[in-house]
């Protein structure tokens, strides 16, 4: 395979989702049939494609789609790096475009407020030096992640240094700036404080050329790109004041003295170095939550090998490594206690505020904060596969993915500079030939390139997204994706699942009824029958049993396992089932005498399991599963936000309607088989809702899937949360409208954002072309379109939810 910057001719890649030798055979003919394809070898045993195309009819990019349509995937490699060189969401398009050209690259995503990229390409078709020299070809320079900890920290020290020169830079420009100011704002005051000629061009030079070269650089960059960025802008803008001031000097000689704009071109470039700088500062806020996790992250760990403790670098801990944490330390993985207790702050990671109390056999999470004991623990995640790892990667997916309002406005962007170009040459035009005031029409035409702001428009939306994701995760809050942020904010119906969100998930049995056996029998013989079940309800009577001394479990065959309705096995060669009423029926199974007896219990909320052998019913259970605390308050919260909540639940009618009824859930349906619960979420899709579906089961990912949005509770299993939009990271069903009024808060702030970075550009560039605003105005009021929409963003940070107690 070439791996030149030139176009790839020859392919070899891996390909997934082949199962036999027919898939290979199909996937050859499928790839010989498409255009511009010369040769395809599909080898099933290595699963491995080695395709020969002609670059001038086709790419990598087709050839994938061709994979794709035949029902398979492709190999994909993932690149993350920072970008250095952008300064507008303009430069950030251009980017995107540039490497999405490149032959091998299927997506491409920059984020300008993040100053980060990520490409996806071909696997083994781009490498890191392609693109690193397609950038530098673009004008901007690449930096890769090896080490994440390290990078991270380097990252920030590099980001704290450019701050410092940058505000080193803007302290120079303000001093050289100054007296033209005092002389601007003598004037304005009708005092005859005039600076010679010659001084003014010495102060302003410098500012002009040295600290303004940056613009020139830029602005350079994006016109060999054949593109255009706020540099352009803002080098057009200043340097025809300034050379028009430069002109007048030598043509005029002391004459000149009062007639000047050296000023114009000084203040703006000042201004502009003023904004860029707090908006530098204010974009680190918008990126607070990620610093706050990373830094849960120790760089060591206290670890015993051979029996010794030595102190080892995160990276090189390994599966089952016993981990010693002393009192006030953070823990380095995720694991078990096994030895010690102690008190655990999580409040950074679950959004929980009060210590949790740890002991021998509890799961601790890695980044938590050891409280007074010292504890051992057995490390069972590490690296990428611990939480805080899993969290921060969330996060940051969230706030690098882009809104589809975004792309709307990138669009925009691309054209914005050379529009205002074009309004600047029209502003001279018009003030020149109808007024025949050369003086006037530059000023005009300088005051409208330098009012025009684009990058306000390209920090609208990420800004906000990264404050409000941000704010979510402190809390407990995980957003997968920008889709499911936009999604949240439009939900009018919750779907909750019963077991383990609205109840504890931990059932346990309340009431026995034997019929025809002793009751220690009837336990026996069910605690051995759910021995096979990984079911709540299963859990609860063998638990309930064991608490019973006396009582040893039966062994079992043939165990089968009947979703939604039951489990069958057999038992001292006699075969025993236990489940719902439904279940007894399809068996034989007469219940007609307890029925009244079951109907009572389950009008209490209580779970009813039936136990039969043969044709014979041995008696029924009463389990109960106690409402959460929170329930109640997060219903009554949803309805306050115009939500519409319905609870869905494979548990008798009587019962679900029963839980419904204690919390004011609008709708309740009991008896609901796993398989039915995603059809019942696609009815309420069907009539208009925008659905959100809450569970923490494995039987709810289908449902959790076919909803707008998907809950996970964060004790829940790992199907769930992986299918999840959202994850909540305790569990509490507040978090539910907390999730809700989150995402609703952000969409907020990006309308407002995208009002505030229009209406300066709608409202001040026909001021500037009307001659209304100097130039030096003009420079303030572009600094201040984009510190109002970042600042804006960061009202965010004091985003709380108020549902929470």
């Amino acid at each position: 395979m070439n791996n030149s910057s030139k176009a790839v001719n020859h392919l070899q890649t891996s390909i997934t989702g082949m199962t036999c030798g027919a898939c290979a055979t199909r996937l050859e003919k499928a790839l010989s049939r498409a255009a511009g394809i010369n040769t395809a070898t599909v080898n099933f045993a290595t699963e491995q494609a080695d395709i020969g195309f002609d670059p001038k009819n086709t790419d990598v990019k087709n050839i994938s789609t061709v994979i794709a349509k035949a029902g398979f995937g492709i190999k994909e490699s993932d690149f993350h790096f920072e970008i250095n060189g952008m300064t507008c969401g303009a430069c950030a398009s251009r980017i995107e475009k540039v490497l999405t050209k490149m032959p091998g690259v299927l997506n491409a995503s920059v984020n300008f407020a993040l100053e980060n990229a990520e490409v996806i390409t071909v696997n083994n078709t781009v490498s890191r030096e392609q693109i690193e020299n397609t950038l530098s070809n673009a004008g901007f320079s690449a930096e890769f992640r090896d080490d994440a900890i390290d990078q991270d920290e380097l990252h920030r020290q590099k980001e704290a240094a450019a701050l410092k020169k940058e505000l080193f830079t803007l302290g120079i420009s303000a001093i050289l700036t100054a007296p033209l100011v005092a002389q601007m704002v003598a004037m304005s005051s009708g005092l005859n404080i005039h600076l010679p000629p010659y001084i003014e061009f010495i102060l302003a030079t410098p500012v002009q050329l040295v600290i303004g070269a940056r613009f020139y650089k830029s602005a350079a960059k994006a016109l060999k790109a054949k593109s255009g960025n706020m540099d352009v802008l803002v080098a057009l803008g200043t340097t025809t004041a300034y050379l028009y001031s430069v002109y007048l000097m030598f043509s005029l000689g002391q004459n000149a003295t009062g007639q000047l704009y050296f000023e114009a071109s000084a203040v703006s470039i000042t201004l502009v170095l003023l904004g860029k700088f707090m908006e530098s500062r204010a974009k680190r806020g918008t990126t607070a939550a990620i610093r706050q996790l990373m830094d849960l992250r120790p760089k060591t760990a206290s670890v015993l090998r051979n029996k010794e403790e030595v102190e080892l670098p995160i990276e090189q801990l390994k599966l089952n490594d016993i981990v010693i944490v002393r009192p006030g330390e953070k823990l380095p993985v995720d694991g078990n206690i096994i030895e010690g207790q102690t008190e655990v702050n999580e409040a950074l990671i679950t959004g929980e505020s009060l210590p949790i109390n740890k002991k021998i056999g509890d799961k601790v999470t890695g980044g938590a904060i050891n409280g007074t004991g010292m504890i051992k623990v057995s490390a069972s995640a590490i690296g990428v596969n611990s939480t805080l790892s899993k969290i921060i990667k969330l996060v940051e997916n969230a706030q690098a993915g882009k809104a589809p309002i975004q792309r709307l406005v990138d669009r925009i962007s691309e054209i914005f500079v050379p529009v205002i170009v074009v309004i600047a040459i029209c502003t001279f035009l018009s003030w020149y030939f109808l007024n025949d005031d050369l003086e006037s029409a530059l000023i005009a035409a300088v005051s409208v390139l330098v009012i025009a702001c684009p990058c306000a428009l390209g920090l609208a939306t990420p800004t906000a997204i990264m404050t409000g994701t941000g704010a979510a995760a402190r809390f407990g809050i995980l957003i997968k994706d920008v889709e499911a942020l936009e999604q949240a904010h439009a939900i009018n119906a919750i779907v909750f699942d019963k077991t383990g969100t609205l109840t504890t998930g931990n059932p346990a049995v309340v009431d026995i009824h034997a019929i025809t056996i002793e009751q220690n029998d009837l336990l026996r013989t069910i605690a051995s029958l759910q021995q096979g079940s990984e079911h709540p309800l299963a859990k609860a009577v063998i638990n309930h049993v064991e608490d019973i001394k006396e009582i040893e479990l039966l062994p079992i065959e043939n165990f089968r396992s009947h979703t939604g309705f039951g489990v069958e096995a057999t038992i001292d060669a006699q075969r025993v089932i236990s489940g719902n009423a439904e279940f007894m029926h399809q068996n034989g199974i007469e219940t007609q005498n307890q029925i009244e007896l079951a109907y009572d219990w389950e009008s209490k909320g209580k779970t009813v399991i039936w136990i039969a052998r043969d044709k014979d019913l041995l008696g029924i259970l009463a389990i109960a599963d106690p409402l959460r605390p929170e329930s109640t308050a997060a219903i009554a919260q949803l309805k306050r936000l115009g939500v519409r909540t319905l609870l869905l639940s494979g548990d008798a009618i009587r019962a679900v309607e029963e839980i419904g009824k204690q919390v004011g859930i609008d709708e309740s349906k009991g008896g609901v088989k796993p398989k039915d619960k995603s059809d019942q979420v696609q009815a309420l899709r069907s009539e208009g809702y925008r659905v959100g579906m809450i569970g923490d089961g494995i039987n709810d990912a289908p449902a959790l899937a076919s909803a707008d949005v998907g809950i996970a509770m964060g004790s829940g299993t790992d199907v769930a949360m992986e299918t999840a939009s959202i994850t909540l990271m305790r569990s509490n069903p507040e978090l539910v409208p907390a999730a809700i009024s989150v995402s609703r808060a952000t969409w907020r702030k990006i309308r407002q954002n995208l009002f505030w970075a229009f209406i300066y550009n709608v409202i001040g560039i026909p001021f500037a072309a009307a001659g209304l605003l100097s130039p030096s105005i003009a420079g303030a009021a572009m600094a201040c379109s984009s510190i109002s929409v970042v600042s804006n963003s960061l009202l965010l940070r004091r985003w709380k939810p108020k549902t929470i107690i």
